[in-house]
């Protein structure tokens, strides 16, 4: 299991078109992505489940990854995160 932490840093939080993005990129890994917000977790390859959030700037996020390429999937989570959130 890998896991990161991160700040929102988009004045907007999570909206619809990086939400869409983030979907994007976690259905391309076979791993199971879990995102957490306060005692919150949804399936990251969900859209609806990820606006539901609702977070905002400020807010921390973590993402957990179990399988295969869970390593691959985190690493390259990151690095969405950072330059899109």
């Amino acid at each position: 299991m890998k896991e990161i932490k991160y700040v929102i840093k988009d004045e907007l939080g999570i909206h619809a078109r990086p939400a869409g993005l983030l979907v994007k990129e976690a259905r391309r890994f076979q791993s199971e992505i879990i995102l957490k917000k306060d005692n919150t977790s949804v399936d990251a390859k969900s859209i609806l489940r990820i606006m539901g959030l609702g977070a905002k700037k400020g807010d921390e996020i973590t993402m957990t990854f179990h399988g295969a390429d869970e390593a691959e999937a985190s690493t390259s989570i990151k690095a969405f995160l950072a330059a899109n959130l």
